[in-house]
């Protein structure tokens, strides 16, 4: 059979759900015109000479954040630098109009569909490293003291920062569990070699797991999720299923830019300016959830609560290791989906029931993500004190726009890596899996396997099946064009 052509599906997705897939002409004449900022002439501290460094997936170009630690009495001083987007990409502009078109960045596998074009997002405004670049420093500071784990203070700046190391998540690991043969070799030798970067390594993981614990004594929920990751030639045709995992070096990364973007919105609530938050009310489907914890033993409150949900998962995950990527996927799916809201100066907006955090924007992102973009535009009206550029109007329509398509981006990411699953599974038609159902819709039931990690929709007679329910499968169809894989009850 021959293989489909996923570049060429991918972009058809894109376009079926209204996403640009090039940027437009006029996009591109501004593009002409971009040059690095003035560095010398602008009023802004510089921090360039500090050991900066980013963790990063293997194949990422477009660096938006890098740290830096200093330790201090009571505790350690963490600095997250973002890139300056905005100084690229003016509010109305052409860039600026495509970039909201979008308002994400869409990873499918097989080809990623930037939301700005590369010579910004991969050069000019990413953190590469070894080049000065203009970013927003947010810096926080994280007891290690008797409140183990607290933000004692945070403050954000505009700096210029230059990357010391581009590094990956499996080297960082690798490194941090003490492999002798580790993965990201480029990464481990850059460490091997710089006892002041080992010291940083070592320095922000403390305070990441300090944040993390605090974080999930509040209640914020313990996932290990998985990606698939299709592996291709250099034609394009699929040749392997990766799967991507958290490891020690994603979830310090993670922790910062958490306690970053908390610190971003409390920063700009501090300056009565409105802000894009972003949100995961209470769980749609919490009475599920206490049914699947129930089956495995648990006992949650009749109403959400997010610090027994967290205890569950920990004692989970102590018991059944094996199993607990495909709890997180349940728990997951069952809480429903996260979306922006706006959230005006004095009013309450909703937490983020995962985090267990009442003030958190997104704004670490702004190569990869409007929301960020439009965040950093409001922290620069803060720094010169002046009015938001946005209407609370326009920030609400904002909201809902950019909730739509990154809805949309998931769809277009999911269809593609079912495809390129469809085309190693055709040959495996009549094996049988395990399987974990993963969604129930009006338009059917969904399960994902174990190993590999592929969803797919499991026909005939399921009327007893709800989410988190372990299932023997059989596959029964597989089609590359479309992707669509079928199971059956085995």
């Amino acid at each position: 059979m021959d293989h489909p052509n996923l570049k060429a599906i991918a972009e058809q997705a894109m376009r079926e759900r209204g996403f640009l897939v090039k940027s437009p002409p006029e996009a591109i004449e501004q593009l002409k015109t971009e040059t690095e900022p003035p560095l010398d002439s602008l009023n802004v501290v510089d921090l360039s000479s500090w050991l900066w460094s980013s963790i990063d997936n293997d194949e990422s170009r477009d660096l938006d954040q890098i740290e830096y630690a200093k330790k201090e009495a009571g505790g350690t001083r963490i600095y997250v630098g973002i890139a300056e987007v905005d100084w690229f990409v003016p509010l109305n502009s052409a860039l600026d109009r495509a970039a909201v078109q979008n308002t994400t960045s869409v990873y499918t596998g097989v080809e990623t569909f930037p939301m700005l074009p590369d010579k910004l997002s991969t050069d000019l405004s990413s953190l590469n490293e070894g080049a000065k670049r203009l970013a927003i420093v947010v810096e926080i500071l994280v007891s290690d003291g008797g409140d183990d784990g607290r933000i004692l203070e945070s403050s954000v700046c505009r700096a210029i920062v230059q990357n010391g190391a581009q590094l990956t998540y499996n080297g960082v690991a690798a490194w941090l569990d003490g492999e002798s043969s580790p993965a990201g070799t480029a990464t481990f030798e850059k460490i091997q070699k710089s006892k002041e970067l080992q010291d940083q390594i070592r320095m922000q993981e403390k305070a990441a797991v300090l944040l993390r614990q605090r974080r999930h004594e509040a209640g914020a929920l313990s996932f290990h999720t998985s990606e698939l990751q299709p592996i291709t030639s250099a034609d394009g045709t699929v040749i392997d299923l990766q799967t991507r995992r958290q490891n020690r070096a994603s979830f310090l990364v993670e922790d910062f830019m958490i306690a970053a973007n908390q610190s971003t919105a409390t920063f700009l609530d501090q300056k009565c300016l409105p802000t894009l938050r972003r949100v995961v009310r209470d769980p749609e489907r919490w009475q599920r959830i206490v049914a699947l914890a129930r089956s495995l033993g648990g006992n949650l409150p009749a109403e959400p609560d997010a610090k027994s949900l967290e205890e569950f998962l920990q004692q989970q995950q102590r018991l059944n290791p094996a199993h607990f990527s495909d709890l997180s996927l349940s728990v997951i799916k069952l809480l429903g989906r996260g979306e922006y809201v706006l959230k005006l100066p004095g009013d309450q907006a909703p937490g983020h029931f995962g985090l267990a955090v009442q003030n958190y924007s997104h704004s670490t992102a702004p190569n990869r993500r409007y929301p960020d973009l439009v965040t950093q535009r409001l922290l620069k009206a803060a720094f010169a004190g002046t009015n938001s550029p946005y209407s609370a109007d326009d920030l609400r329509a904002l909201a809902k726009h950019c909730t739509e398509r990154e809805d949309a981006a998931g769809k277009v990411e999911r269809l593609v890596k079912k495809c390129a699953a469809a085309t190693l599974l055709v040959s495996r038609i009549g094996e049988r899996f395990d399987a974990v159902v993963s969604g129930i819709s009006a338009a059917g039931t969904w399960i994902r396997l174990s190993h590999p990690p592929v969803e797919g929709k499991l026909i005939g007679s399921v009327a007893q099946l709800d989410v988190g329910h372990r299932v023997r499968v059989r596959l029964v169809s597989a089609d590359p064009e479309k992707g669509f894989i079928d199971f059956e009850l085995n």
